[in-house]
């Protein structure tokens, strides 16, 4: 946790977190609203009810209760449109717009001139989000850039998916082409590691009646022969990253191919050097997270993913000046200067509701011994969830996630999920804190059931 600090932040500019995937148990947002919140900027945020997580934090001004995971989420782009320009309307003053989910990300870019009359957020070259985020543009762009990146093909037929498995070794790595387009409810995950013909023609026949997205088989770097690195930046519209850190990724969940569960701030100026060309290239502007794998076979840090918008673990990286990516966006876009503090090597990140199956599954494969699991818990100094400061959505998330595991061993279905997917618009809820005035000081805004009332 961070103080209030001496650093000229504006407090009559409001903060607006977004994401369209559905996701209760969200931590990178929660990180968002604790990192703004406490610096006394108000910030506001979309999410599932009034009792997700994030939504209980102290440092929340109001959120809006809006189902984005039904059929219009991804059908109706006019629909997400209006509810997000309600809620502009009903936030009554320009805010800064921090996505955090791939699908929000594009979303925002590619209707940047409506948005805009409600919003502040970094203008990004027309498309680019939507290219940078499908693993299948990432590829052509690394190609066609010389950006080191793994061996991958994308199959458009089950005839070149069976191609592919008759040259290929196992294991191999299968992705969502464009993860954010994933069907729900068929399995399918953002990344597996699979071990046989059968699995990978499975997972095919998954998706390949849902036209919009495909599979990523990418080749399989053993775990001997690599290490997992990440770069998380901020970058202001001349494409200069104002800040950039880099780190390890210890532990993910699922293990070996899931998000980081314990990740650790390992100063790497090769691998920033080599981010900052790839982002001065592209002309990229805002946040960004970006994934690479050091291939020990030939030295090369190797692109895997390229996130257009704040990384969940992002509160990893706050150097001895308070400043992480998101302070340091708000900053940029109220038109003020981004102090540069020095790094604090060694800080690491855990998510306690995944590191703890986390590592067992590396116990259980021999990746991980009982000594070093407790070694690498000795440099924790950001949670996910639990803060002293501000401790309901911690609470909150146990309850969230021993309910989510009761629903799973008695078959029940929750209510949430037994949704029929009809469109409905944002409705305002209020949060714990108080907003601000244009004056800086404190007031209360009236309640309102809905942005269009």
């Amino acid at each position: 946790m961070s103080e209030i600090l001496p650093v000229p932040f504006d407090p009559t500019v409001p903060a607006l977190v977004v994401k369209l995937r559905h996701s209760v148990v969200h931590y990178g947002g929660l990180g968002v609203i604790r990192s703004l919140g406490r610096v006394g900027i108000p910030v506001y945020a979309v999410h599932e009810g009034p009792l997700a997580p994030p939504a209980t934090s102290k440092y929340l001004c109001g959120g809006f209760v809006w189902d984005t995971h039904g059929q219009n989420a991804g059908a109706d782009p006019e629909w997400l449109l209006d509810g997000l320009t309600a809620i502009g309307e009903r936030l009554g003053r320009r805010s800064v717009l921090i996505p955090t989910d791939d699908a929000a990300a594009v979303f925002i870019a590619e209707h940047a001139g409506d948005l805009g009359r409600y919003f502040e957020f970094p203008r990004q070259p027309t498309g680019l989000p939507r290219s940078v985020a499908s693993k299948r543009n990432l590829y052509q762009l690394c190609r066609q850039l010389d950006v080191p990146c793994l061996d991958a093909v994308f199959p458009s037929s089950r005839a070149e998916v069976e191609r592919f498995l008759d040259r290929t070794t196992f294991p191999v790595v299968v992705k969502g082409a464009e993860p954010w387009l994933l069907p729900k409810g068929t399995g399918v995950r953002s990344t597996s590691i699979v071990d046989t013909p059968e699995q990978v023609l499975g997972l095919y026949r998954k998706v390949e009646d849902h036209p919009g997205t495909g599979l990523m088989l990418q080749e399989y770097l053993p775990q001997q022969a690599g290490e997992d690195w990440f770069f998380h930046g901020y970058c202001n519209v001349d494409s200069e990253c104002l800040v950039g850190f880099t780190g390890r990724k210890l532990r993910s969940y699922p293990a070996y191919a899931g998000p980081t569960s314990l990740g650790q701030w390992v100063p790497n100026e090769d691998l920033r050097h080599q981010a900052e060309l790839l982002l001065r290239a592209i002309s990229y502007r805002g946040i960004m997270d970006l994934d690479y794998r050091l291939d020990r076979r030939d030295g090369r840090y190797k692109l895997l993913d390229f996130n257009p918008r704040v990384g969940a673990q992002f509160r990893l990286f706050e150097d001895d000046s308070g400043i992480d990516v998101v302070r340091a966006m708000h900053l940029d876009l109220t038109g003020r200067m981004v102090p540069r503090g020095r790094q604090r090597p060694g800080r690491a990140f855990i998510v306690e509701n995944h590191d703890p199956i986390a590592s067992w599954q590396y116990l259980r494969s021999g990746g991980l011994t009982v000594r070093d699991w407790v070694g690498s818990l000795r440099a924790v100094r950001e949670p996910a969830w639990l803060a002293a400061d501000d401790p309901i959505p911690f609470l909150a998330m146990c309850a969230r996630f021993l309910l989510a595991r009761l629903t799973r061993l008695t078959g029940r279905r929750s209510r949430a999920a037994a949704r029929n997917g009809q469109a409905t618009l944002p409705r305002y809820v209020r949060g714990r804190r108080r907003s601000l005035n244009a004056q800086g000081s404190l007031e209360r805004r009236p309640s309102m059931k809905n942005p269009h009332g």
